[in-house]
């Protein structure tokens, strides 16, 4: 079957938290602290089966952060990556597509890394950090 993308709906929330859960190095991000109060993203699924999604941080300048991509762990079928990069694909029309000329990822998956690097991403080879604060 085909994959399709979608816009984050509200309802999608649980299935996010259940993914960010079941993977052992990830963090479950305060719905508060994604765009739209955790709609700001994309989804891919197939059969109407949710795959993998991202949120997108719009700025007031020419650049979106890309961000906080999670997948379905236990989604071991042979087009995972074809929905990977589907998703990133979709990403970047939605940002051309709103006039965005840049977008920005931070990431620490060399699959992922390895992915954005096939797409034509520059990626940076020295390690940096994420710095957050709740104030």
């Amino acid at each position: 079957m085909e994959l399709n993308v979608r816009r984050l709906k509200d309802s999608d929330w649980e299935t996010l938290v259940s993914w960010w859960d079941s993977w052992p190095e990830r963090d479950n991000p305060p719905k508060d602290f994604l765009p739209q109060d955790g709609t700001g993203g994309l989804m891919v699924e197939k059969n109407d089966k949710p795959i993998v999604a991202c949120f997108l941080y719009f700025t007031n300048s020419a650049g979106v952060l890309l961000e906080w991509i999670v997948s379905d762990p236990d989604y071991k079928q042979k087009d995972r990556n074809k929905a990977i990069e589907l998703l990133i694909l979709a990403a970047e029309n939605v940002c051309k597509e709103s006039g965005k000329k840049y977008m920005f990822s931070i990431g620490r998956n060399k699959s992922l890394i390895n992915t954005h690097k096939k797409m034509g991403w520059n990626i940076d080879d020295k390690p940096s950090y994420e710095l957050i604060k709740k104030i």
